[in-house]
């Protein structure tokens, strides 16, 4: 399937904003969605809503198939070893506070350490500072190279005997940087040290395995990988996952409930409590199918191939500063001189072109790179090159009108 098949599948990108052919460069907060996930969604409400798990009527019957089924379309996914492994969840967010509330602060005392990195995303630094306020742990960070890549040599330094938790992101939501997550597992193992990764901005973009990589818990969120919003999901290894307690208490996840004791269900169900996220699954599971029908290694190459280019057109463009390494995902995250990034935006979508502005939910990355803000420019499987010219376009339009403004 080449580029414009692709956008064929995505009726939003097929309209004009503010008169101009819209230009969608913000996937990385959320991608859009093919038409395929739209109809699952779609049809699940018109033909078989219903709970999933309590009845044993035809629709209920159908829709736990359905609910189920995405399960194991993720542990394929990600090559999990058992549907046991993989927990729904509202989204990356969810997970990662769930293994904070759970295991965290269950297995955490004064002296340990929680091991994470500057660039992280807000939602995998709050949780450990605040599982370190309620345990008495330390929180450590690995320094990051001028770059903004970390060096093995330096995971080697920060990670000690009294680690217990490292917990990285697999790729930076504003750098791009693509972190050696085997090599930091096998260091935080050899120091009996359980490995998070956030992989909210990898798992749409290149292929996951969790049993290569090693880690002991993988956050997913379904709306930066065609699907839809408030689905996710949590990957944990079996035995861990075992010996951690509910953070959430109702119906679904229960045995056995009496007046003063109850039980609790089996993995998966014991973590997911109340009636289930049914439709975002379903329509995560025919994401999947989406993403897999075009070849994940697929997407991954052109997004290089779009990334080569823009940083080439980026370095053709005086007054601009981008920031990261070489060597990275599809996130172009820059400053355009003397303008601020939101007025680089506003400008930019008065031509239809979409890009983020701000502090991405990664105030530290910002104040490591001496900044309060930046534009960012984030492309995915049905992004152009013709699209990063129209970007670099609208930068010398907004260069010149500030120019001649001030």
């Amino acid at each position: 399937m080449n580029t414009a098949e692709i956008r064929e599948q995505f009726p939003i990108l097929h309209q004009q904003v503010n008169g101009n052919d819209l230009v969608y460069l913000d996937s990385s907060a959320t991608s859009q969605k093919p038409r395929a996930v739209i109809e699952a969604i779609d049809h699940y409400y018109r033909s078989y809503n219903s709970n999933v798990h309590r009845g044993v009527h035809t629709l209920g019957t159908k829709a736990t198939d359905q609910y189920e089924g995405a399960r194991d379309k993720v542990r394929k996914f990600i090559n999990a070893v058992s549907m046991q492994e993989i927990i729904f969840t509202r989204g990356t967010s969810t997970a990662l506070n769930m293994v904070a509330q759970s295991y965290a602060r269950a297995n955490l005392k004064p002296g340990d350490e929680i091991v994470i990195t500057p660039m992280e995303h807000h939602s995998n630094i709050i949780p450990w500072q605040q599982a370190a306020k309620a345990t008495g742990a330390t929180l450590k960070y690995i320094p990051l190279q001028k770059d903004g890549t970390i060096s093995i040599e330096d995971v080697k330094l920060t990670v000690t005997a009294n680690t217990k938790i490292v917990s990285v992101t697999h790729v930076s939501n504003v750098l791009g940087t693509i972190n050696p997550i085997k090599e930091i597992t096998e260091i935080a193992h050899a120091h009996g040290a359980v490995v998070v990764v956030d992989g909210a901005q990898s798992t749409p973009h290149m292929k996951v395995d969790v049993q290569d990589l090693d880690c002991d818990f993988f956050a997913l969120s379904a709306h930066k990988m065609c699907g839809p919003t408030g689905i996710g999901a949590l990957y944990g290894k079996k035995h861990l996952l075992e010996s951690m307690e509910p953070v959430e208490f109702g119906g679904e996840m229960i045995d056995f409930v009496g007046l003063y004791e109850s039980t609790w269900k089996e993995l998966p169900w014991k973590f997911e409590a109340g009636t289930p996220i049914i439709a975002g699954a379903i329509g995560l599971g025919a994401a999947i199918d989406f993403l897999e029908e075009v070849g994940l290694d697929e997407i991954s190459e052109h997004e290089h191939k779009l990334a080569v280019y823009a940083l080439e057109r980026f370095s053709q463009f005086e007054g601009v500063t981008v920031y990261g390494p070489e060597h990275r995902a599809g996130i172009v995250t820059f400053n355009l001189e003397d303008v601020h990034p939101h007025d680089v935006a506003t400008v930019l979508d008065g031509d239809g072109i979409a890009v983020r502005a701000g502090h991405h939910c990664a105030q530290p990355l910002m104040k490591w790179l001496n900044v309060s803000a930046t534009a960012r420019a984030s492309f995915y499987l049905y992004n152009t090159e013709e699209e990063i010219d129209k970007l670099i376009s609208g930068l010398q339009k907004t260069k010149e009108y500030f120019t001649n403004v001030f």
